[in-house]
């Protein structure tokens, strides 16, 4: 699986998650709970994964809704 994005906007992981979707691409989410157990107060950012094969297209589309991705 390949990190796609990091954050603890979850407004914006919950559209992103969404948007993947309605195109056929399945995300995971993880580090939710880590981030409820210390407070929301933001040292551990939430991480969007999807698998390797669906990378170069999510990437496309998260491009064409001006949304930056992580790039390590």
């Amino acid at each position: 699986m390949i990190e796609l994005l990091r954050s603890n906007d979850v407004v914006l992981l919950s559209w992103v998650e969404v948007y993947l979707r309605d195109a056929g691409i399945e995300s995971v989410l993880l580090d939710q709970h880590i981030s409820v157990v210390e407070g929301s107060i933001g040292a551990f950012s939430r991480r969007l994964m999807v698998l390797d094969e669906d990378e170069t297209r999510a990437r496309g589309l998260l491009a064409e809704a001006d949304i930056e991705t992580y790039e390590p």
